[in-house]
């Protein structure tokens, strides 16, 4: 007698619901908020306005001689000429950023620490007649305000920027005689040393370069300082803006005073090139400053081969497993 095989009854499979448009729309990432659009939603209330407006108001009251100050050593001392440039870069390296900003999530009253803090400091500087604590205390308020505005998640984002306007002000004295001086000496030699390679008769004594009965001295003015502070903070905001390794940001900090030394002293060795074929010193003042900014561009070209030569010293390869090794 056969027995029959008992089959267990199937359990029935639930119709599947078709998807909403409610589950659709929650299984869909969010979108991406602009930066107009995060702005709007951060609390604008009437007395978050007004206390914006006392704020600002503070600020412009004591900083407004310091600003005048920076304008002035803009404008007078060649070395920090370019100080008309740092603040449009530090607000354009905000939008660059503005993918990574966060949503503002003011007010983040401990920002009114650091706003306390640059106030301090700008008092610190009036009361020992150190100039460069006035203009280096506006990169804190501007930290603090960030703060106070959207957090402190927003003020890391903005960081970079705030901690860029350090540039925009000028130098204390003595350190920058420490600095200069040692950029003047070197960029002597180095200098002498390719005119002395091209076959002409130069000689090196202190800070003047002599080429037969001409005297071309390596003032404090040429030492490289200007190219110096240039190329620092264009290292700076290469850090800033591109995403590469710890080490090739080091190397490139490195490296930022033997391309200030090269690039000065080839600025030194072309003026000595050319300087005999200058007959007035209109033509002298001409082929000077031709050659102070021509040199930034070659600076930054050293500082460009330098990322092309460190984003392909060190190729990034996919790990290989040993089954995938062994069928290739």
């Amino acid at each position: 007698m056969n027995r029959e095989t008992q089959v267990p009854p199937r359990t029935p499979v639930p119709a599947r619901r078709p998807a909403t448009v409610e589950a659709v729309e929650s299984e869909s990432p969010k979108p991406v908020k602009t930066f107009p659009q995060m702005i709007q939603t951060a609390d604008v209330s009437w007395p978050v306005l007004a206390g914006w407006g006392v704020l600002l108001t503070a600020f412009v009251w004591t900083y407004w001689p310091t600003l005048q100050h920076l304008a002035h050593a803009w404008n007078v001392e060649p070395d920090y000429s370019h100080g008309y440039f740092v603040i449009p870069l530090a607000i354009a390296f905000l939008w660059l950023r503005r993918d990574r900003m966060p949503q503002p999530k003011g007010p983040g009253w401990a920002g009114l620490t650091l706003i306390g803090l640059s106030f301090a400091v700008h008092i610190l500087g009036s009361y020992y007649y150190l100039d460069a604590l006035h203009g280096w205390s506006i990169a804190l308020w501007c930290a603090g305000a960030a703060w106070l505005f959207g957090g402190g998640r927003f003020c890391l984002w903005a960081l970079p920027s705030a901690a860029f306007l350090v540039f925009m002000t000028p130098l204390p004295a003595r350190f920058e005689g420490m600095l200069s001086r040692p950029l003047q000496r070197v960029s002597t030699e180095i200098s002498c040393w390719g005119l002395q390679s091209l076959g002409l008769p130069a000689l090196a004594e202190g800070n003047v370069i002599m080429i037969d009965d001409i005297q071309l001295e390596v003032a404090q003015a040429c030492s490289g300082l200007r190219i110096f502070v240039s190329i620092v903070a264009l290292a700076f905001a290469y850090c800033v803006l591109v995403r590469r390794p710890w080490w090739m940001k080091g190397l490139l900090v490195a490296s930022v005073i033997p391309i200030a030394v090269l690039a000065n002293s080839v600025r030194v060795a072309l003026i000595g090139i050319t300087y005999p074929y200058a007959t007035t010193a209109a033509a002298h003042q001409l082929l000077h400053d031709v050659a102070g900014w021509l040199v930034i561009p070659l600076a930054a070209a050293m500082m460009g081969a330098l990322i092309w030569y460190l984003g392909r010293l060190f190729v990034q390869v996919q790990p290989m497993t040993g089954r995938e090794l062994l069928k290739s």
